[in-house]
């Protein structure tokens, strides 16, 4: 590590970018550092589709030389992996592993045994699919940080979120990784909405509300909230009641009848009813972890008032920002900074020495979660601090969510387990486990067989075997 730190501002950082043709993450990314003035370096972009990484450089260096940047930043495309990695401070992972034809079968193959998937990226047969395609390659990302960057902080954007950090512990123990995700932030806004609506308690921002997390990712919960020192908890729950039935929508020009990502947060309102605490990812995220409810037919989807993301509808969303990546490139289109609500400079900094912050992140469990497994990848909140990560204990669930969310970590395990093993049997039963493959044995198979098959070119070798 080569960076220089003066007067509480850090300079000469690398930050190697995996993933850097990223037509989404990686924009939002370039914002933050370029409108944040204390730290400035190179971020070195690599990427399996070179073109889009050379495309995203042009991108970087225009957000970069904005006059109203207060950074910075020169952005580069390496030519290996290894020159990305070598000296980085830091490592952002932002992948999609494999292109839109295979998760065209993650997400639609199911459907044929009348298996409807909100998102098809976490758990769940697409989840499994998925994991078995990305946790190699993650394999050899934690192995060539290993080799050329061991003291780098990774941060890891990309989904299934929890079996990807546990990859690269997994492959390289003394990492230092760490995985993001933006749904708590989300239930935070509601809640600051919420408080708009119930209170009148107006210009609530989302990092004021004070929340425990605890669960795993896109299955994770609340059992503590407060804003100013006003529990929020009573209040989420008069909440629920008032909006049980019709839902809530903040803003009706986000209807979830117009966006693929929107909801009514019905499912979020429905499980607090149940179990006491609040959910805490959005509705598309939640449903399926409790599929009987909320995802057995599309007309269950509907009644719910959320929505299934269909593969049609995200490749024609990639065209538009494919579309707008030739237009920042050409020109075409004047760069407008604007922040992309995550926070992963802000950590960044913070690890730098640049002021403590609590965030919550998906690592290991070092007894933040006591009810669950050492090691295994947990969501809770945590605090960084210069080069150190303390999670902050969560606590206990309430034994009737810990039921729900202890089935989902064995088959995470055995997920990783089999994807780094390349164990065909060990994949399939883990793939029967979940609760949305409710088939025979004769259903299952056949359904995994052909999703297998519809992903094999990314597979490894050995499961050709």
């Amino acid at each position: 590590m080569q960076f220089q730190v003066k007067e509480n501002r850090v300079t000469d950082l690398k930050v190697a970018y995996l993933g850097g043709g990223s037509r989404g993450w990686a924009w939002g990314f370039m914002m933050d550092l370029a409108m944040d003035g204390l730290m400035e370096g190179t971020v070195v972009l690599y990427d399996i589709n070179r073109q889009a990484a050379e495309a995203n450089k042009i991108i970087g260096n225009k957000i970069s030389a904005h006059p109203d940047a207060k950074a910075r930043w020169s952005y580069r495309v390496a030519d290996s992996l290894e020159e990305a990695l070598t000296g980085a401070d830091f490592v952002v992972i932002s992948i999609l592993p494999g292109t839109f034809q295979e998760m065209r079968s993650d997400v639609h193959e199911p459907e044929q045994f009348g298996i409807y998937q909100s998102v098809g990226d976490t758990v769940g047969p697409g989840g499994l699919i998925r994991a078995m395609r990305t946790l190699p390659i993650f394999a050899e990302f934690a192995r060539g940080i290993a080799a050329y960057c061991p003291q780098a902080w990774v941060i890891n954007y990309t989904n299934p979120m929890t079996v990807c950090v546990r990859t690269l512990y997994q492959v390289f123990p003394k990492i230092k990784a760490f995985g993001c995700c933006h749904e708590v932030f989300g239930v935070q806004e509601t809640m600051a909405a919420m408080l708009n609506d119930l209170r009148g308690i107006q210009g609530v921002r989302r990092e004021e509300i004070r929340t425990n997390v605890l669960g795993i990712n896109h299955f994770t919960w609340i059992d503590k909230a407060s804003y100013k020192g006003l529990d929020l908890m009573p209040i989420w729950k008069e909440f629920c009641e008032k909006y049980a039935e019709e839902g809530f929508i903040e803003n009706p020009s986000e209807n979830w009848m117009n966006s693929h990502f929107e909801s009514c947060q019905r499912v979020k309102i429905d499980l607090t009813k149940r179990y006491g605490i609040i959910a805490a990812a959005g509705d598309r995220h939640l449903a399926e972890f409790m599929p009987p409810w909320y995802l057995k037919t599309p007309e269950t989807v509907k009644y719910w008032k959320f929505s299934l993301t269909s593969v049609d509808w995200r490749e024609k969303d990639l065209q538009e920002r494919l579309e707008r990546s030739r237009r920042l490139v050409s020109g075409g289109e004047v760069i407008e900074l604007s922040p992309s609500g995550e926070e992963g400079h802000l950590l960044m900094k913070a690890l730098l020495g640049l002021g403590d912050m609590v965030s919550n992140v998906n690592i290991p469990n070092r007894g933040q979660m006591p009810d669950l497994p050492a090691d295994v990848v947990v969501e809770t909140n945590a605090l960084f601090r210069r080069d150190e990560i303390s999670p902050v204990c969560a606590g206990h669930l309430p034994g009737n969510v810990l039921a729900l969310i202890e089935r989902h970590v064995c088959n995470q395990e055995n997920t990783v387990k089999a994807a780094l093993s390349c164990d065909k049997e060990l994949a399939f039963t883990t793939f029967m486990n979940d609760p949305q493959v409710n088939l025979t044995i004769d259903e299952g198979r056949e359904l995994f067989e052909r999703m297998l098959h519809n992903t094999e070119k990314y597979l490894p070798d050995s499961w050709k075997c």
